[in-house]
């Protein structure tokens, strides 16, 4: 698959994550990604360790990138929109790391029949394990989408969704890594209140979370299943588990999930209205 020269706005935490996912995809020659931030710094750093050319403006990005990823703050798409939408040709694709921001709102901003794709990555997307929603515009085609998503691969999974569930995804994986985080926290805590070394508790916690969720991905078979298998009758783990279903853990997770989903269509409501 031809990967045609590439553009990314917005040198942040996720926009240098996917720079660097793209660059070492090796799918695209680094001197044909352009990048460009208004912290000059930033951008020639990145600039710097990829290998990537610097873009003087948006004008300069659209002028030379096919693909155009667009990794800023919801609150700055729309003047970012309203400088790209005099140089956007119909066969260029603008793709949003913008949270909450919806395709129709890019179309709206952009000359009729741009092609837009919509993401919404995690944090794990740093250190190549993240996971991806995708929702591609009304002139997005297969292929499109398809180069997307081959571009994304050094970054995680990419799941194409209908943009209907994407504040849902914001729920789930979006807002998840925190999520985990705590049950890490919570579980080396643990390891040093029975006498473990914090040190010693943080790799046991780290590793034994990695395992579990490879053991889902690898076996196939469900979490109920897996954890019925190590729990024996009248033992340490049936004993342990009691203590966080009387205290309600699992449906507090679901209520989380919901919750963050709910707060998240707000949010949406409130910056696709703007």
């Amino acid at each position: 698959m031809h990967t045609p020269q590439t553009g990314l706005i917005g040198c942040g935490a996720m926009g240098s994550a996917i720079a660097q996912g793209i660059a070492k995809g090796g799918r695209l020659a680094t001197d044909a990604l352009w990048l460009f931030d208004l912290r000059k710094e930033s951008m020639a750093k990145l600039c710097k360790e990829l290998g990537a050319r610097s873009a003087s403006g948006l004008e300069e990005v659209c002028r030379n990138s096919q693909l155009i990823f667009v990794a800023v703050k919801p609150q700055d798409i729309s003047s970012v929109l309203d400088k790209l939408k005099d140089h956007l040709k119909p066969s260029q694709v603008l793709i949003s790391v913008a949270a909450g921001i919806s395709t129709r709102y890019l179309q709206k901003r952009l000359p009729e029949g741009s092609k837009v794709v919509r993401l919404m990555p995690n944090t794990p997307c740093l250190v190549g394990a993240g996971a991806i929603a995708l929702s591609p515009g009304i002139a997005a085609t297969p292929e499109d989408v398809a180069l997307v998503k081959e571009l994304l691969k050094p970054l995680g999974i990419t799941v194409e969704i209908p943009e209907s569930l994407m504040e849902a995804v914001t729920g789930l994986s979006g807002s998840g890594p925190a999520y985990i985080f705590l049950v890490l926290e919570a579980l080396i805590d643990g390891g040093v209140e029975v006498g473990l070394s914090r040190e010693m508790s943080t790799d046991l916690a780290v590793q034994t979370v990695i395992g579990a969720a490879k053991m889902v991905q690898i076996t196939n078979r469900h979490p109920a299943e897996l954890k019925n298998a190590v729990t024996s009758p009248a033992g340490t783990t049936s004993t342990a588990l009691r203590v966080l279903e009387d205290a309600a853990i699992r449906g507090r997770f679901i209520s989380a999930v919901a919750e963050s989903t709910r707060r998240a269509v707000e949010m949406a409501g409130e910056v696709n209205d703007g």
